[in-house]
């Protein structure tokens, strides 16, 4: 973070600013790497929240020059045009991703809003939020495919594709996830949108230990899938991700629907592409998904992989692909 890279940083945040978003939005992406020194920092939008995240630790001059840019900006007028109350510093390097409140009174929740739905997310208190905003146009889509059909959520998080598939119309969903404080959450934002909770299952479950339950509660319509990258005695996207793309057969309808998710920059689309046409022969890749324009990357294959595969009406039922 140079003089100049800082300097980037101002000139692009006053412009974000001027015209601030009504709803949640990334306003700056340095770790699609298109901007040089800033690789490391991303700025979001929470309505009046400013949420500025450090994923490496600078130099400590680096890091007295940042603040002091950011104070410079709370005084601007574009600002205080923004409606902006609160300033809020993340050091995600940290091993407790500690963050500083540089302005405004210390919030522990807050709920924002995108496309229309409100979720509950945390400040100051967890590593992530609550809500990946890259995932915006994800969670449109499932909205948009989801009219009468029975879904299954896996990796289910705070239950953000959940939310989006009852607000579209869905049967029912299944959500799972190891964290039943997550879970906890993702019954907190159907609440918050008025949502019959008997449409809806929450199964705080490992998955590689609960396929019986899983299978149980199907067949499905739509599978969606949106592991971590890696998480500790738990999933490891090279070893795991192959061990749900064998199931998809059990799992889904005969008009079945998946929706595959990967956010490692290490690999490509080709590695979900590759995997299912082994593990899955009876699913075609349909499409890729774009990435909200507030999330430009050097690299298209570095940045959020969201994937749509359908089942093949000529390869459905023919055996294949399980171990």
């Amino acid at each position: 973070m140079n003089p100049d890279a800082l300097s980037v940083l101002h000139d692009h945040l006053l412009t974000a600013l001027a015209a601030a978003p009504a709803e949640t939005r990334r306003l700056f992406h340095g770790r699609g790497r298109c901007w040089p020194g800033l690789e490391q920092l991303t700025v979001d939008w929470l309505q009046g929240v400013v949420l500025v995240s450090l994923f490496k630790e600078p130099d400590p001059a680096q890091l007295e020059d940042l603040k002091r840019l950011l104070m410079e900006i709370t005084q601007s007028p574009e600002w205080k045009q923004s409606g902006a109350h609160t300033l809020l510093l993340q050091h995600r390097y940290l091993l407790q991703s500690t963050t500083e409140w540089l302005l405004g009174e210390p919030i522990d929740e807050m709920t924002i809003t995108e496309g229309g739905l409100h979720y509950r997310v945390d400040l100051g208190r967890k590593q992530n939020t609550g809500l990946f905003l890259d995932m915006r146009y994800g969670r449109d889509w499932v909205r948009a495919n989801a009219q009468g059909k029975r879904v299954l959520n896996l990796f289910a998080y705070t239950c953000g594709f959940s939310v989006a598939a009852i607000e579209g119309g869905a049967a029912h969903v299944v959500n799972l996830d190891m964290a039943r404080s997550a879970l906890s959450r993702g019954r907190d934002n159907h609440r918050l949108n008025g949502h019959d909770l008997s449409k809806v299952s929450f199964l705080g479950h490992d998955l590689f230990k609960s396929w019986g339950k899983v299978i149980n509660n199907g067949p499905y319509d739509l599978v969606i899938i949106d592991p971590p990258s890696f998480q500790k005695g738990s999933f490891l996207l090279t070893k795991d991700y192959q061990r749900v793309l064998r199931r998809l057969p059990e799992l889904l309808s005969p008009q079945g629907t998946v929706l595959a998710c990967m956010n490692d920059p290490a690999f490509g689309a080709d590695f979900l592409i590759d995997g299912v046409t082994r593990e899955a022969p009876s699913l075609r890749f349909e499409q890729r998904l774009e990435n909200p324009p507030e999330f430009p990357d050097a690299d298209v294959e570095c940045g959020l992989k969201a994937l749509v595969f359908r089942q093949d009406q000529d390869q459905a039922g023919r055996p294949g692909g399980l171990d």
